[in-house]
């Protein structure tokens, strides 16, 4: 199957009244940048670049290149060096950061970071994944409930939310290359998307199939395990920018740019107004 390849869209983007913002997990971003990160983002039009799976601390990479770019950088990452973590990028100015949720594990191992803008908040996350065995499949339900709780109180302070990152869950079968060779697989099972089903029916869009509805080929991450699985575009959409119905109004653009490829995963994004 081809991939989903996204095209120019027929609107003009204005700095003024739009917002661009990509998700990307980036598996390490001191080897995304030996990859030609640092110039991907140079070309990148966005206004806001959030990143998950950093794999390292701030000291760590050559952040000042990044924020010569005219991005300020937050950067949340895990206490285990080399493990999860999250960054963003952004040129806007934030008036407001919260590094965690407040749930200790979760901060531990450094899965979410908050920026208000104005009227919008958004966060940045990287749901854990339950392929390295039950301990942690169990640990990202428990996450999964933590994280619905959290973002159902944060609505009634802040109702206009963006929540995007690796959900490391494919939602629905068209969100899949193989859906019946991948039942029983963690990221598939029927609990995660079932989690999934009661996230949108509680006030959420997911802004790329609100965009795309029945696309299919439209993956944004391929296993490594198989050289080959990429070319042949063997995927799942495990990354997702989500909204709450409230900013439905505001959405203007939402895709998934597969060719851009300094990581397993490939970065997704959304116009939005301010």
């Amino acid at each position: 199957m081809k991939p989903f390849l996204y095209y120019k869209p027929n609107y003009i983007a204005d700095e003024k009244t739009h917002m661009k913002i990509i998700s990307y997990n980036t598996n390490g971003i001191r080897a995304a940048l030996k990859k030609g990160f640092l110039e991907w983002m140079k070309t990148s039009d966005a206004d806001i670049i959030c990143l998950q799976e950093t794999k390292a601390n701030k000291e760590d990479v050559p952040y000042q290149d990044i924020e010569a770019l005219g991005f300020e950088t937050y950067w949340f990452s895990a206490q285990k060096k080399g493990y999860s973590g999250v960054a963003i990028f952004t040129k806007i100015k934030p008036d407001f950061v919260e590094y965690g949720h407040k749930v200790d594990q979760s901060d531990f191992e450094g899965r979410a970071i908050r920026l208000d803008f104005k009227d919008i908040t958004l966060i940045n996350a990287y749901f854990p994944s339950g392929t390295s065995g039950d301990e942690r499949q169990a640990y990202k339900y428990q996450w999964l409930d933590e994280m619905f709780d959290y973002l159902k109180e944060l609505k009634k302070q802040r109702p206009n939310i963006i929540l995007l990152g690796d959900y490391n869950i494919a939602h629905t079968p068209i969100d899949i290359h193989d859906p019946k060779g991948n039942k029983n697989s963690s990221g598939f099972l029927p609990e995660e998307r079932a989690w999934m089903d009661k996230f949108l029916n509680s006030g959420w869009i997911d802004t790329f199939r609100y965009k795309h509805p029945t696309v299919t080929g439209a993956y944004s991450w391929w296993s490594q395990r198989f050289p080959t699985v990429r070319l042949q575009n063997k995927g799942w959409r495990i990354d997702y920018i989500c909204v709450t119905s409230t900013l439905e109004n505001k959405i203007v653009d939402a895709g998934i740019l597969p060719d851009v490829k300094h990581s397993d995963h490939c970065p997704v994004f959304l116009t939005i107004k301010k």
